[in-house]
């Protein structure tokens, strides 16, 4: 990037290069994306008056205006992420708005739609390529969804929808966000911490300092407990406490469900709206509508998939109970014949280290951040021939724990670039992790002189950060989900489209997109990529073998449990929106009750209100969608047989099965139809047999 860029008066609309992060400041926001959008209204003006059905007059002056605005305004989505704070969220609630009425007409222009419809039909067509036909393709069926072809008063109705809904999914968020910092548990005695792991322990002392007890240690306390996941999670999994996990389980299970952070009424709105805007468009439901933009063919196809995995594990969640109960049982606990929601995380704990002799906390030791990187970058190198290197210092970053790193071929010449947020900072970042795109593979055509962009992601963690002079130690867990996320990451650097509009994770099917994702966190389990990170942060010891064959062991441990869980948000979703009705007799938690029926093998608890927390699919984009994560989980799961078909041990095998991959799902992005790009790899249409066989739920063959 060029340095008078950096110093431009506007960082926010520099429209190009890498985000001058350290001089973006949340008061530059709404000027910015105002002047922006001026000029692009602008700009749109004259393209609708000038555009011809032709590629270089159509798609890519549409492209560069499209890319002048994510550039800027995904600047601002990524901050509100990584670095929220009051002022940027007024200043982001205040230019939203605008910038979903600007989206709104790009999608609803109607001149630029014809031009489409026209490209399609004219004698060019042929020449183009796959992927530009599928770009074309969308862009007709996306202004179809998004209501090109309304007039009037119902144009006008379907625009105060979509503004409204964008509304309600940032305050969702909010609520959820603010609910989760609203509740905190101090603990001042040492018997009410008893069994908390150290690094809980250290976790929750810094919390405790950060909220004004300077004196607070590991040892002596006080300890603050949060709702957010790296401290309730292992406080559910370890406190000998038994009605202190009541306590915080009824606060994370209740959260934003009543007073000002009150979600439920949102919910309502909000699947009222999708309901409106489903019978304006002419769908029969929410879901059909969902359907239309995705790899799965209808609502039916979907429900055969969850049904089908879900008789093959509800058996199985029910043998997980009753072996719990027994296990409580045979340790004299006053609850073995009673277990409730706030015990299940602790006895499946307990029997894990009983029956694999070990706990997530002691394998910490073996997964310092740093060698797990190595090790990640070490696979990658292996099997899809590609090399990592740190290049921190060359971009500017939004916090000084972020890295940046290099992605070169086997020529050694950059193909992309990533930056890594790795640790949890509650105060500001949003919890889970994702991948997301700064920059998109393009061919750039300027002053005559053509020139390829680089793909940058964003990769984004929430581990605990370095406490008390150790690294980041990792549970095997928070391995597993860098390795998900690099995986997302992997299909945006690797792609070999030149179009942005299908280059990466663009224009690829909402549920063949969890696909290269999930088929990474597989190799965790590989024996030589384990081996080849696992190593104690102070004594450089290799990970001893019987923790290996017990993580093998404990990888389908209570899996009918866990496939369960998944089966009913996915269920409980395309119900709410294929069948619901908003304002009817049922309310959305009555929904949810009955779908527990036959999807959970512990009934919820009258206070829980998980559905005001299911940012997935009232504040993500996920609705009617959270069925995506097992449909590409049957994809990854089968595209991974294909390595072990080949012999997991050949190192050549391997490495032309990876170039297989790295040439289809990761390099074609969305120049095909996932099933076209999945059959060009395994030869085949996929098969749910690996998924179970991984899982445990099905004996291999």
């Amino acid at each position: 990037m060029n340095a008078n860029a950096t110093v431009s008066k506007k960082p926010l609309l520099i429209g190009k290069g890498l985000p001058p992060f350290e001089s973006i400041k949340p008061e530059d926001v709404v000027p910015a994306i105002t002047e922006l959008l001026e000029e692009l209204e602008q700009e749109l003006n004259n393209l609708e008056v000038t555009v011809k059905p032709t590629w270089n007059d159509l798609v890519e002056p549409l492209q560069k205006l499209v890319d002048s605005l994510t550039w800027s305004w995904g600047i601002v989505g990524h901050l509100m992420g990584v670095k929220n704070s009051p002022e940027l969220r007024t200043a982001h609630d205040t230019v939203q708005p605008k910038v979903v009425e600007f989206l709104n007409k790009l999608s609803q222009s109607q001149p630029l739609y014809q031009a489409f419809k026209s490209l399609r039909n004219s004698d060019s067509w042929q020449n183009l390529d796959s992927g530009q036909k599928r770009i074309i393709e969308t862009a007709i069926r996306d202004a179809e969804l998004s209501g090109v072809g309304l007039e009037g008063e119902k144009r006008e109705r379907f625009n105060a929808i979509e503004l409204e809904l964008a509304e309600l999914s940032t305050k969702f968020s909010n609520n959820v966000l603010d609910a989760t910092k609203a509740f905190s548990l101090t603990l001042t005695k040492k018997e009410e911490v008893e069994g908390l792991p150290p690094s809980l322990l250290s976790l929750a002392a810094q919390a405790a300092r950060e909220k004004g007890a300077t004196n607070a240690t590991p040892e002596n306390g006080p300890w603050r407990i949060t709702l957010d996941y790296p401290s309730f999670v292992p406080f559910m999994q370890h406190s000998k406490r038994r009605e202190l996990r009541e306590q915080i389980y009824k606060a994370f299970i209740s959260r934003a469900d009543s007073g000002d952070l009150n979600n439920y009424p949102l919910i309502e709105r909000i699947l009222d709206l999708r309901q409106q805007k489903t019978d304006i468009l002419g769908f029969n439901s929410y879901a059909e509508l969902s359907l239309a933009s995705k790899m799965a063919p209808t609502v039916e196809a979907v429900e055969k998939l969850l049904e089908e995995l879900r008789s093959a594990s509800y058996d199985a969640a029910v043998k997980d109970l009753e072996e719990l109960k027994k296990f409580a049982a045979s340790k004299n606990a006053p609850e073995a014949n009673d277990i409730k929601h706030w015990d299940i995380s602790f006895w499946a704990e307990r029997l894990r280290e009983e029956k694999f002799s070990f706990t997530a906390e002691e394998l910490r030791p073996y997964f310092p951040l740093p060698q797990v990187l190595d090790g990640l970058f070490g696979l990658v190198k292996r099997i899809f021939g590609i090399n990592i290197t740190p290049v921190d210092g060359e971009a500017p970053v939004w916090h000084q724990d972020v890295r940046y790193f290099q992605v070169s071929d086997e020529t050694n010449t950059p193909i992309a670039y990533f930056y890594l947020d790795a640790y949890s900072r509650p105060a500001e970042k949003r919890g889970g992790a994702w991948m997301d795109e700064c920059i998109t593979r393009a061919k750039i055509v300027e002053n005559g002189q053509t020139t390829v962009r680089l793909p940058v992601a964003y990769l984004q963690c929430n581990q605990t950060p370095p406490v008390d002079g150790k690294p980041s130690l990792m549970t095997f867990s928070e391995v597993e989900t860098l390795f998900h996320e690099f995986g997302h990451g992997l299909q945006h650097m690797l792609t070999i489209v030149d179009h942005a509009g299908a280059a990466g994770i663009n224009n690829v099917e909402w549920d063949a997109v969890e696909l290269p994702s999930q088929f990474m966190e597989n190799w965790c389990y590989d024996r030589a990529t384990l081996f080849g990170m696992a190593k104690h942060y102070e004594t450089g010891e290799a990970l001893p073998e019987h923790y290996y064959q017990k993580l093998l062991a404990a990888r389908n441990y209570m899996s009918g449990s866990g496939m369960l869980r998944q089966l009913h948000f996915a269920l409980v979703d395309i119900e709410l929106h294929h069948r619901y009705q908003p304002g009817g007799e049922e309310t959305v938690a009555d929904v949810r009750n009955r779908i527990a029926k036959t999807t959970a093998v512990l009934q919820p608890l009258p206070e829980d209100s998980f559905l005001c927390s299911f940012g997935h699919i009232f504040a993500g984009g996920y609705a009617a969608g959270y069925y995506s994560y097992k449909w590409a989980e049957v994809l990854s799961a089968d595209a991974f047989a294909a390595f072990e078909e080949t012999g997991l041990e050949d190192e050549s095998a391997i490495a032309t099965c990876g170039k297989r991959f790295r040439d289809t799902v990761l390099a074609l992005g969305g120049s095909l139809h996932p099933m076209d790009v999945f059959k060009s790899f395994r030869g085949r249409e996929p098969n749910t047999e690996p998924l179970l066989r991984h899982s445990g739920l099905v004996a291999a063959t």
